[in-house]
Order: C-alpha cells, then sequence, then structure tokens
C-alpha cells in the first residue's frame, strides 16, 4: 500500500471520526422525564455507552493525527519504541499504528 493511499484512508477516517464525535455529542438524552428507576437506569446505561464511544473515538483520531504527522515529517511506519520499520502488513490492517507488533504486545502487557 502507497503512502498516498494509507494518508487518503487516514483523512477519511479523519473525517468520519469528526462526524461522529459531532453526532454524539449532539445525543445527550434527556432526563427531564424519566419516570421510573427502569428508565433513569436505561438513561445513565445509555449515557455510559455514549460517553465510551465518545472517548474510543477520541483516541482513535488522536493516533490518526499522529500517524499524519508522522507521514509529514517522514517517520511513518517506524515504531516508536524499537525504531525498527512497522510491516507493511500491518499498516495496511492498522494505518494508524506506531509501533511494530512486537513493541505493541510488549505495550499491552505492561498495560
Amino acid at each position: 500500500m502507497k503512502l498516498k493511499e494509507i494518508q487518503k484512508t487516514l483523512l477519511e477516517r479523519k473525517a468520519a471520526i469528526e462526524q461522529d464525535l459531532v453526532r454524539i455529542s449532539n445525543e445527550k438524552l434527556s432526563d427531564d422525564q424519566v419516570q421510573d428507576v427502569g428508565d433513569q437506569a436505561f438513561t445513565l446505561t445509555m449515557e455510559a455507552l455514549r460517553s465510551s464511544l465518545q472517548n474510543s473515538e477520541s483516541e482513535e483520531y488522536n493516533r490518526i493525527l499522529k500517524a499524519l504527522e508522522a507521514i509529514d515529517d517522514g517517520t511513518y511506519g517506524i515504531c516508536i519504541d524499537c525504531s525498527d520499520d512497522i510491516s507493511e502488513k500491518r499498516l495496511k490492517h492498522y494505518p494508524n499504528a506506531s509501533r511494530c507488533i512486537a513493541c505493541q504486545e510488549i505495550a499491552e502487557t505492561i498495560g
């Protein structure tokens, strides 16, 4: 996959996330007319899910911004931990990857 194709994919995903974040922030559920405990529980659950989705989208958005910055400064595809090349296969499936698979596994293990 060529760098221009990856950049295009990242920019498309960035635009989609921007739209999602606007939609999510506009979908606040109203608790003004909650009538019973079941309705309250449902409203709280939906708000928690909305918040979780918003956090997840924001994290992905930030990873995309970092990947686009790396493309601009010529460091795209280089692992931030070991400085080895990130495999083309990994970048094809996860274009905002900042670590090679080995370093990503270590990072996930450490937490």
